[in-house]
């Protein structure tokens, strides 16, 4: 894909943070925009900021979570744009809990969400990307898809899940060479909702950490702007990267597992530690 002029692209979770970023990027370039989210009025508000732009915009509320409601999307992003180049798969959410104190109803949560929210949008909308011949899936990992962190079980499960999943996608397509490509994307801390949108479970008092609090720990980590990292995603595509990490964390998280496989989870114990001591009082 050299440009998104006059393409189409499908972006799940676009009522907020990079995926409202990610529409109004697009638009700018003169792509059309199929936009979804479980937030209604998040998504009237990206539809308020892409009016600039002379694209065609349609929305629908979508639990990507549900495989019958990316079905119907995908099939009515057709019908309503005659064709689709491209999904971001960027909708997500976090949950902070011991594996011991979980529920397998938050695990079910988080997985359906985080993983099967990818799965699902790249196997309903790949069929109609691969008839346009020139396309790209975007499939959002994370940074704690490269490496694991005390009390992120569940998020780190489902980002490996993405990241071994799109990896293994791009290779089928190289092989195939449809034209349609595919991309990783590691975020680090980005400025989004997602901390304060997080679950966070009371077994976290079993190693000392105040659940009430630990969002707003988190929070003060993400300090990238989503417009930037938006940006970088798109300039990803045109290059035609097989993966992106965004943010200087990004890159210290993957040199260090890198260099210490298995020691950096050492480190990541004693991080954990010392960042109870600045959690809100």
């Amino acid at each position: 894909m050299k440009n998104f002029k006059n393409k189409v692209a499908a972006i799940t979770g676009a009522g907020s943070g990079m995926g409202q970023q990610l529409a109004v990027l697009l638009a700018k370039a003169g792509c059309h925009l199929s936009i979804s989210d479980v937030n209604e009025k998040g998504l009237a508000e990206t539809v308020e900021l892409v009016k600039p732009y002379n694209v065609r915009v349609t929305t629908k509320k979508v639990n990507v979570a549900k495989q019958e409601e990316m079905k119907a999307w995908a099939e009515e992003t057709v019908q309503n744009h005659g064709s689709v180049n491209m999904i971001f798969n960027n909708a997500g959410v976090a949950l902070g809990a011991t594996v011991e104190g979980e529920s397998y109803e938050e695990l079910e949560w988080i997985v359906g969400i985080n993983f099967w929210g990818v799965v699902y949008g790249t196997k309903e909308f790949l069929p109609y990307i691969k008839k346009t011949g020139d396309g790209h899936i975007i499939n959002t990992s994370s940074i704690f898809g490269l490496t694991a962190q005390p009390t992120q079980s569940g998020y780190n499960a489902t980002k490996f899940a993405v990241r071994g999943f799109t990896e293994s996608l791009r290779q089928e397509l190289d092989i195939e060479k449809c034209g349609v490509s595919a991309l990783c994307v590691h975020p680090g801390g980005i400025r989004t909702n997602i901390a304060n949108d997080a679950r966070m479970n009371d077994s976290l008092k079993s190693l000392g950490m105040n659940p009430d609090k630990s969002a707003k720990a988190f929070n003060k980590l993400l300090r990238k702007p989503a417009v930037e990292a938006a940006q970088e995603i798109l300039d990803a595509v045109i290059a035609d990267k097989r993966r992106l990490l965004i943010g200087g964390d990004a890159v210290i998280v993957d040199l260090a597992q890198r260099l210490l496989p298995t020691g950096y989870q050492k480190l990541a114990t004693g991080l954990t530690k010392l960042t109870k001591r600045f959690e809100p009082k």
